[in-house]
């Protein structure tokens, strides 16, 4: 079982900035990818932003410019700097990770959601 513990979640003015972070512990083979995903009151689940393993990273059109991913791969976390803050962003931020089995399967974890709250 792997589990995700985030932190960094909270209340900013508009323009604001929050720094995300997500840890995973557990059985791990090993991760291919760890993301971010937003859920905002009464809307779904969206991606705001994924990174491989090897770095590649995804930005959803929204955050493109204002949001960063990075990783640290040698201690399985994941990191998202949320810049310039609108309060469209206002949402509970969940992580979530890949992960791959030593059998070349892929399991896929969530973290619990952290709020972040916009508003002045």
């Amino acid at each position: 079982q792997v589990q995700l513990v985030e932190s960094g979640g909270g209340l900013v003015q508009p323009g604001g900035s929050l720094r995300l972070s997500c840890a995973a512990s557990g059985s791990i083979f090993s991760i291919d990818a760890m993301g971010w995903y937003r859920q905002a009151l009464g809307k779904e689940r969206e991606l705001v932003a994924d990174i491989t393993n090897g770095g590649r990273t995804n930005y959803a059109d929204a955050v493109k410019g204002r949001f960063t991913i990075s990783s640290d791969n040698a201690k399985n976390k994941v990191f998202l700097q949320m810049n310039l803050l609108k309060a469209e962003d206002k949402a509970v931020y969940y992580c979530r990770t890949v992960v791959r089995t030593r059998w070349g399967s892929n399991n896929y974890y969530w973290g619990q959601g952290t709020q972040v709250t916009v508003s002045s």
